[in-house]
């Protein structure tokens, strides 16, 4: 496979060691806005794709091919602009790993993202998470390294381990990750500036940090991350809120009721209006006690 411009140009960007911002994108216009803006990378959140795409929360319902599918209209739209895409667990066991890995590759991704939750998946900023060993997350690595045929392909190592093991954990995860290659390492859910500076001081590589809004880490400001050595901050949720928002004010304005009865303030609040509290529900019922899937 060879190089593209938009991961050329990805490259570039981290060795100037200046922080990337990449704004959250999950459809054709949000890309085109995103580079018609002067914007250098974008995020395509799974979250964004799963609401908008399909009216599903992040909970691990959208497929390897959907997502692809959507790769490729978000890396149509943004040309030469580098995509930086959610691939969530990787969809399956190593051989799964590779499958999307090239699915994304070949779609024009200039960097694919993978996290070491248990599948299904919850969004990073939801309760109730769990992470596989991290043994077993280090053959998702290997396998999405090797199947990569472009070295400027860049896979991006998350951990969610913050929430169910503690930031000990997740740090010594994420400087494991690093030895085992990844090229961008990904810390999701600090809880506070001082988590976010020690994640900043003990974790060796080029870091990924997550501002959603509403989340759980406070949304520390582009100079102040710069400072602290970030290499990337994403913020997948504020177009996706904006324009949620918007059709809410509009749908409303049309039958005259009340706006407000429908505004999410957090993750939780915004997955529900896509039906997460029917789809954990139903996961509830068809779960043996002992073998929950959520």
């Amino acid at each position: 496979m060879p190089s593209t411009p938009a991961r050329q140009r990805l490259r570039e960007l981290l060795d100037k060691r200046e922080l990337i911002v990449a704004p959250g994108v999950f459809d054709g216009i949000s890309a085109q806005l995103t580079k018609r803006t002067g914007h250098v990378a974008a995020y395509m959140t799974g979250a964004g794709v799963a609401a908008s795409g399909f009216g599903l929360p992040d909970i691990g319902l959208v497929t390897a091919t959907e997502m692809a599918d959507r790769v490729r209209t978000i890396t149509g739209a943004l040309g030469d602009i580098p995509l930086i895409a959610d691939a969530d667990t990787g969809y399956g066991a190593p051989m799964n790993v590779v499958r999307t890995v090239r699915a994304y590759g070949s779609a024009g991704v200039a960097a694919i993202q993978l996290e070491d939750q248990v599948f299904p998946k919850r969004c990073g900023h939801l309760p109730d998470k769990q992470v596989v060993d991290a043994t077993v997350f280090e053959q998702t690595l290997s396998a999405a390294l090797d199947a990569r045929s472009d070295d400027n392909l860049l896979v991006v190592a998350r951990t969610d381990a913050r929430a169910p093991l503690g930031l000990d954990a997740a740090i010594e995860r994420a400087n494991r990750y690093a030895e085992a290659g990844a090229d961008i390492i990904f810390v999701e859910a600090p809880q506070n500036e001082r988590e976010i500076e020690r994640i900043a001081r003990e974790v060796d590589g080029p870091l990924l940090i997550n501002l959603v809004l509403g989340g759980l880490t406070p949304l520390e400001s582009a100079s102040r991350l710069q400072e602290l050595g970030y290499a990337i901050a994403i913020h997948p949720s504020n177009l996706l809120m904006q324009a949620t928002f918007g059709m809410l004010q509009s749908l409303c304005q049309l039958n005259g009721t009340d706006v407000a009865a429908h505004l999410p303030t957090s993750p939780a609040d915004f997955f529900n209006l896509v039906g997460m509290a029917e789809w954990l529900e139903l996961d509830a019922r068809h779960a043996s006690k002992d073998a929950s899937w959520a």
